[in-house]
């Protein structure tokens, strides 16, 4: 457990002094990263620390490099005095508040040197103040995407809130960031289409996968193509799906019929309790199949692994070759085959580049069986035999466990070391580096995107599909959580992908279907002379987003009649289930309460036309209050389309002249005024 100190500025130094101070606790105090942690250094190795699940031997490294500086070479650092804060912050906020994507936060920093650095002066953490925050915000948002700046923006605020707390700067700061969010609720135009094919697979990859699975018989063909059919079964996280034990398949019983419910049992990496995730019944075969070929292929290395468990200081020996043990020299051919490889020369490699000695006559050189072994022994993944900390799971009992080398293309499989699968070498089989001239399950098969460009899948995109294909079947807010795994329904929005036509589409499915809708469009007309799916197109020619739920109105025929009172709109149609306009619903329900009382007040006090603005309130909160209950109703299915039954009086343009003109009769209005209302209420 990192040691963690809590630096409190002295009132009598100013604000060198304090920044003095604290990187001199943090270099000497602290134990973030490790008590052997080279402060000093401009590269910090902090993979042991970050413990990312799925990433194999991949090192994370810390280059405090400046703003654009880590592509020159050699490398351009932050100048002091900011390299000593950066070091010193980085440590000292992980240890407060980690995170596993610390690239942001050292980002945020170099944004703030480049901004400190413009003027030619020493860049001082001292000298921080509004406009160097703000320029600050402004080179974020020139070197990185919306989606991007914006995260870094808000580890700049938290930068600037730690120089403010703790005396840091000369002049009191106070900044938030004003790089916005991402708008991602809009469902229409070249961004969203953009948006979207970033997001989701492509068609041609959902068609080449099947494939893919079923001509698979090369180890890590078996095992990428596996993995991709697991995730198009369950919207999963990779690094979880890495961490599965061999058992991970459950089944349970279900009602008296002999039936049975199948899942996998997981352990979700960002807080949700560990669950079962159960499998739809059209993918259970699927699923059940890749576990059975994932097992089958991996076997082998689970053996390996269970013997260094076993004997931790003893190499492992296929049986063929125990006789070995006995010996004190190897011949290199011997060695070859201690270690899988084919041929003496590849063998004689492998040792020189372990610096084990050779000894013998020439022609007759040898490598001693004890340096061998240690040098096979010191190969093995860091801190096994446990694979994964959170789980205690061990990589003999792991089901994504392979011997090494066995998913490279290129390099000869070890018969007696082993790794985990990791994050990397799935997303490369998937097509992540087939422009580098890295080969994927889709080359090796033959396919291509309909132009002849490789096909690229990440596996994140598996899990915005399926949210995606939930979110267009109504599935409810909190089931596409607990299914993804999350334990806020909010992070829901940034994996759903609807389209404006696929909504279009699930409204018009649901005219004159009573169990899909409810309102006045759930009825169909008693003598209805053309098709339903006609008639749905045209009731509802196109629909948009609204705070609400969803405008039908066709506006190449009239603008807007409401004035954007669409709670007494009839083109207004909510979902059940849409929680983040759900609870837009109850947020107006109560404003339109707060209303009406005030109304009533004003009334109670004789303010000239607040009778009829207790009128308008009173019929917000009735339909309000009406379509919350539908929105509260058990007996309503999740996904169902509502519509409220047309309001009772005159339309809304008569309540304008009503209002307008509201003690003046018609015989006083003058002639050629009064034609001109009647015209534009007729047109």
């Amino acid at each position: 457990m990192s040691e963690i100190v809590l630096f409190r500025p002295k009132a009598e130094l100013d604000a060198s002094g304090n920044l003095s101070g604290f990187v001199t606790s943090c270099r000497n105090d602290l134990t973030v990263f490790g008590t052997d942690l080279p402060f000093d250094e401009d590269v910090w190795d902090v993979t042991k620390a970050l413990a990312l699940k799925g990433h194999g031997k991949k090192r994370h490294r810390l280059v405090f490099s400046t703003l654009g500086g880590g592509k020159d070479r050699p490398l351009r650092f932050m100048p002091e005095p900011f390299l000593s804060f950066s070091k010193a912050y980085l440590r000292y906020m992980h240890g407060f508040r980690p995170t596993k994507i610390i690239a942001f936060r050292l980002t945020a920093l170099r944004a703030l040197e480049a901004a400190l650095s413009e003027d030619g002066e020493a860049p001082d953490p001292v000298r921080t103040d509004t406009g160097v925050l703000n320029r600050a915000a402004q080179l974020i948002a020139q070197h990185y995407t919306e989606a991007a700046a914006y995260r870094i923006g808000g580890q700049l605020e938290m930068t600037a809130d730690f120089l403010a707390k703790n005396r840091l700067t000369v002049a009191p700061v106070r900044w938030r960031n004003h790089l916005s969010r991402p708008e991602d609720t809009v469902r229409v135009g070249v961004e969203f289409d953009n948006r979207r094919r970033a997001k989701m697979p492509s068609q041609a990859a959902l068609d080449a996968l099947p494939k893919t699975f079923t001509l698979a018989t090369k180890p890590s063909d078996v095992i990428i193509s596996s993995v991709a059919a697991i995730l198009c079964a369950s919207p999963d996280r990779i690094s979880e799906t890495l961490m599965l034990p061999k058992d991970c398949e459950v089944r349970q019983k279900t009602g008296e019929n002999g039936g049975e419910a199948y899942g996998l049992r997981w352990w979700p990496a960002k807080g949700a309790e560990p669950m079962v995730k159960w499998i739809v019944p059209s993918m259970v075969s699927v699923v059940q199949e890749a576990i059975s070929k994932i097992q089958v292929v991996t076997e082998q290395a689970r053996h390996v692994a269970k013997w260094y468990e076993d004997h931790p200081a003893d190499i492992y020996l296929e049986n063929h070759l125990k006789r070995l043990r006995d010996l004190e020299w190897l011949s290199f051919e011997e060695v070859a085959n201690v270690l899988g490889f084919t041929g003496a020369n590849a063998a004689r490699a492998w040792c020189k580049s372990n610096a084990i000695e050779e000894a013998g006559a020439r022609g007759n050189r040898k490598a001693a069986f004890s340096d061998v072994q240690k040098a096979v022994i010191g190969m093995l993944p860091e801190g096994f035999p446990i694979l994964d900390k959170e789980t205690s799971l061990r990589y003999s009992d792991a089901l994504l466990v392979v011997r090494a080398n066995e998913m490279h293309s290129q390099r000869g499989t070890y018969a007696c070391v082993i790794e985990s699968v990791s994050i990397n070498q799935i997303n490369t089989g998937l097509g992540g580096r087939s422009e580098h001239g890295f080969g994927s399950i889709f080359t090796r098969f033959g396919f291509t995107e309909p132009d002849g460009s490789f096909i690229k899948v990440n596996t994140h995109q598996f899990r915005h599909y399926l949210n995606t294909l939930a979110q267009a079947g109504g599935m409810s807010q909190l089931d596409i959580a607990k299914w993804s795994g999350r334990k806020d329904i909010r992070q829901n929005a940034t994996y759903d992908h609807v389209s404006a036509d696929q909504m279009l589409q699930k409204i018009r499915d649901a005219v004159g279907d009573e169990n899909q809708m409810f309102g006045p469009l759930a009825e169909l007309p008693e003598k209805l002379l053309i098709p339903r799916e006609e008639f749905a197109r045209l009731k509802v020619p196109t629909a948009h987003t609204t705070d609400l739920g969803f405008c039908i109105h066709d506006y190449t025929m009239s603008p807007c009649q409401m004035y954007m009172d669409c709670i007494h709109c009839d083109d207004l149609v909510c979902v059940k289930g849409d929680t983040e306009k759900n609870e837009q619903l109850r947020l107006r329900l109560q404003e339109a309460r707060d209303l009406e009382a005030r109304a009533e007040q004003a009334v109670d006090s004789g303010y000239s036309g607040s009778d009829r603005w207790l009128a308008h309130h009173k019929s917000t909160v009735k339909r309000l209050s009406e379509l919350c209950a539908i929105m509260d109703d058990r007996k309503i299915l999740f996904g169902a389309v509502v519509q409220l039954s047309p309001r009772d009086g005159s339309p809304r343009l008569e309540d304008v002249v009503q209002t307008t003109l509201p003690e003046t009769s018609e015989t006083d209005i003058p002639v050629d005024l009064r034609s001109s209302i009647v015209s534009s209420m007729e047109n």
